[in-house]
């Protein structure tokens, strides 16, 4: 993938501009203000820009009584503390946090974030993007789960990572996210923002689901199965993933509609803009009801008359990725493309 870089138009020559800004890094990793300064990926679902966050405070998310977690953490924190970094976590009376780590309660800790590192596995960072969905707070994911689409820093690779991030070299990857509003025959309206995806599907086992979708207004089908699952580009690579849905490369704005299980074969996953307004209702009886999830985490269930929308938020999250991150090795790696194919590995 081509490296993205800034052009500067300056008088001086090239090799005394070279020595400053290696001057300039040094003094950024160690100094008592530590500044993020990113050029944000061709990936984003946005314009390129280049961001500037003062990175005092750092958040550790992550199922502290996992030992894989926890250790990775003890690591991590000597780390922070030595480039004159707080490392905060979520007040959790339940579990220990790791020695150094100040607990504080939800409110304040969002408050106070510069930067959020997420240790754990996808999941962990699907809910970690829940909190800061309505707060510029980039996240750092390390991988301690199972395939890593979003955590993409191995632990072996995280100081390198942190240092990157502080010399200002880690890539900004601003990611979309969905709203779904679920209103009941009443009209009582609740919602939820997602990352991934919106999935709606049935309760109970052994009954079909029968519903209508629309889209912008636009009547597009009635269909007979277990439900559907709308998905970002982000989001392509999982659920939808599993319904037969394409994988999406994220500077796409394009959302995936795919039918879990539908009755009739021809119904298949397609895809629309990213800016489509999607209602979805039921239409068969009023005795069969289904649940609706955003990124795994129940919103309500949905009934005859009630009404399922689903539109861009207006908001995203920034994922950052360390130097020389390409979607494109990620799907290899994490999918074993090339594996057992003859001279076609890189």
């Amino acid at each position: 993938m081509q490296q993205w870089r800034v052009k500067f138009r300056a008088a001086a020559p090239t090799a005394i501009w070279q020595l400053g800004a290696m001057a300039a890094r040094r003094a950024s990793c160690y100094n008592s203000a530590k500044y993020y300064t990113g050029l944000q990926h061709p990936q984003a679902q946005g314009p390129l820009s280049i961001m500037h966050r003062p990175i005092r405070n750092c958040v550790l998310l992550g199922k502290f009584h996992d030992p894989r977690v926890a250790e990775c953490a003890q690591a991590l924190v000597p780390e922070l503390l030595s480039r004159q970094l707080t490392p905060l976590a979520l007040e959790d009376g339940g579990s220990a946090l790791p020695s150094g780590v100040q607990g504080l309660p939800l409110p304040e800790l969002i408050a106070r974030a510069d930067l959020m590192i997420v240790i754990g596995g996808d999941g962990t960072l699907l809910y970690a993007a829940g909190l800061v969905a309505e707060h510029d707070i980039p996240l750092l994911g390390i991988n301690r789960g199972r395939l890593g689409f979003l955590t993409d820093v191995s632990p072996r690779d995280m100081i390198t990572c942190l240092d990157s991030l502080l010399a200002g070299e880690c890539i900004a990857d601003r990611r979309a996210l969905l709203q779904a509003r679920l209103i009941s025959p009443q009209g009582a309206v609740v919602s939820r923002f997602a990352l991934n995806d919106v999935v709606f599907n049935r309760l109970e086992t052994g009954r079909m689901l029968d519903f209508e979708t629309r889209i912008d207004g636009r009547y597009v089908n009635s269909l007979a199965g277990d439900g559907l699952v709308i998905a970002t580009a982000t989001g392509s690579t999982a659920y939808a993933l599993s319904c037969g849905g394409p994988i999406v490369e994220p500077r796409l704005n394009v959302l995936v509609v795919a039918p879990i299980c539908p009755h009739t074969l021809s119904h298949r996953p397609f895809l629309v803009p990213g800016d489509s307004r999607i209602d979805i209702h039921l239409t068969g009886s009023p005795q069969v009801s289904a649940q609706v999830s955003c990124d795994a985490v129940m919103l309500g269930e949905l009934v005859l008359e009630g009404r399922l929308e689903i539109t861009p938020s207006g908001r995203a999250v920034t994922l950052l990725h360390p130097p020389g991150y390409d979607y494109f090795e990620l799907l290899r790696s994490k999918l074993h493309w090339g594996l057992g194919g003859r001279g076609h590995e890189r």
